[in-house]
């Protein structure tokens, strides 16, 4: 670090000091497929995202009948819908812990996760 004799000199110190905005690559396992963890109070989510027709799974089950409250279902689905990636993809979640609403969280927390992985440029939106 360079020694300062004046204020002037502490504005180019500092303009020269500020680092690259981080970039933001994808990615993804040997099967194509970007994971994550989601987590919400007590409930830990390990999610897959992988491109295909718009299934969900979670725990083996249909989303529809593991969550069977409407309120559950759209909880799960506002990542997709926000990212406009409806149909898209193909999800397998599995979740562990917590109640009902906790594991819905979670599981919408790990699908925003790795969909950003997937595709970095949904960073922005699904922030």
């Amino acid at each position: 670090m360079a020694e300062l004799s004046s204020l002037a000199e502490l504005g180019t110190a500092a303009a020269v000091a500020q680092p690259a905005a981080p970039v933001h690559v994808q990615k993804l396992d040997k099967s194509g497929r970007a994971y994550a963890t989601g987590k919400r109070k007590n409930a830990i989510a390990r999610v897959w995202v992988k491109p295909g027709s718009g299934k969900i799974v979670v725990n083996d089950k249909e989303f529809a009948s593991y969550f069977a409250r409407p309120v559950l279902q759209m909880i799960l689905n506002q990542p997709i819908i926000a990212a406009n990636r409806a149909g898209q993809y193909d999800i397998v979640a599995t979740v562990i812990g917590g109640g009902l609403s906790g594991q819905a969280g979670a599981v919408r927390h790990g699908i925003s996760k790795a969909l950003t992985y997937y595709g970095p440029a949904l960073r922005a939106v699904l922030k």
